[in-house]
């Protein structure tokens, strides 16, 4: 059962609610991660994978650890690769040096390409 609501308890209730202060301090960001939530509900459910793929990406790199992580994997990528060109360069120069060598050695040796 229900009690009912009277117009004294309804003053009363308000008089409560106009004097309620909340003192508690809002998380830092607070304003940015509720504007977010936001822009994530209104956006249609039905985007492309790669959109959602895309700003799945970016609300991760706003995370400083995770960007630290993300552009170091880049860096040591970009280091790999770099190492794996000049490995790749030097063969291939070592090759066509021999190559010449033997050629100067004995003019009439043919190159072997």
């Amino acid at each position: 059962m229900k009690p009912q609501d009277t117009p004294q308890s309804d003053e009363a209730l308000s008089r409560v609610l106009r004097q309620w202060n909340v003192q508690a301090q809002l998380p830092p960001r607070f304003q940015e991660q509720v504007w977010r939530r936001i822009e994530q509900s209104e956006s249609p459910a039905h985007a492309p994978a790669w959109l959602r793929l895309w700003q799945r990406l970016g609300a991760a790199l706003a995370r400083p650890s995770l960007a630290v992580s993300y552009v170091t994997v880049l860096l040591l990528a970009g280091l790999l690769a770099g190492f794996w060109q000049a490995h790749a360069t030097r063969v291939q120069t070592g090759e066509e040096m021999g190559a010449r060598y033997v050629q100067l050695v004995d003019p009439f040796q043919s190159p072997h390409h």
